[in-house]
């Protein structure tokens, strides 16, 4: 994927055992223009992890969903809402409401495989 397009990782925290971080955590350190959301905000690397996508200082090219399935079915309402083409969901975060409602919406929809091992990042 072009380093240039923004990526949002939705499930991020402090928290380095958890996949949300080790996911911004290496797209950071790999040079993508990463933000970080999270339910319950804070920071991460220096960096702020912001509540929801509405609140996200510019619209990322493409969403990466880790979180339960419940949650990336309001991920999807929020990426139509903001225009967003394209979501990514991890395995386990999508669930088949959330992936028809997203391909419905004409946004590009990739799941059952890992962004990181699909972009050679791990």
């Amino acid at each position: 994927m072009d380093k240039n397009r923004v990526v949002a990782v939705a499930g991020v925290n402090d928290n380095p055992a958890k996949f949300g971080h080790k996911i911004f955590a290496d797209l950071l350190a790999n040079g993508y223009d990463v933000l970080a959301v999270g339910v319950r905000g804070g920071e991460v690397k220096g960096k702020n992890i912001y509540k929801t996508l509405t609140d996200l200082p510019k619209k990322p090219d493409i969403v990466i969903t880790v979180v339960p399935p419940i949650g990336t079915d309001k991920i999807v309402d929020d990426c139509i809402a903001l225009g967003i083409a394209e979501v990514w969901m991890q395995p386990g975060s999508e669930s088949p409401a959330a992936i028809e409602k997203a391909a419905a919406a004409g946004m590009k929809v990739t799941n059952r495989r890992c962004f990181m091992v699909a972009e050679g990042i791990w």
